[in-house]
């Protein structure tokens, strides 16, 4: 499962260094406005089709690990 937290990076040039995923600009606080809006994984995956369905979860385990003050790896893209 921490494995999915690999798909959450940081660039400093991407969306002024917010969480997003796998370097695309896509953040994850708008993966979260989507799920918490009721949007399903489906809607979302069909909404935006470059995203892949371990991403919704991996946004999921990133804001608990945040929210648990868990220590994270994340790769920052260059």
């Amino acid at each position: 499962m921490d494995n999915l937290l690999n798909k959450i990076t940081i660039d400093k040039d991407i969306c002024k260094g917010k969480p997003s995923i796998r370097g695309m600009r896509f953040t994850v606080s708008q993966m979260l406005e989507l799920v918490a809006s009721g949007m399903t994984s489906e809607k979302i995956l069909n909404d935006y089709p470059y995203l892949e369905a371990d991403d919704i979860v991996a946004c999921l385990r990133y804001a608990s690990c945040v929210l648990n003050n868990r220590n994270m790896l994340l790769v920052e893209y260059a």
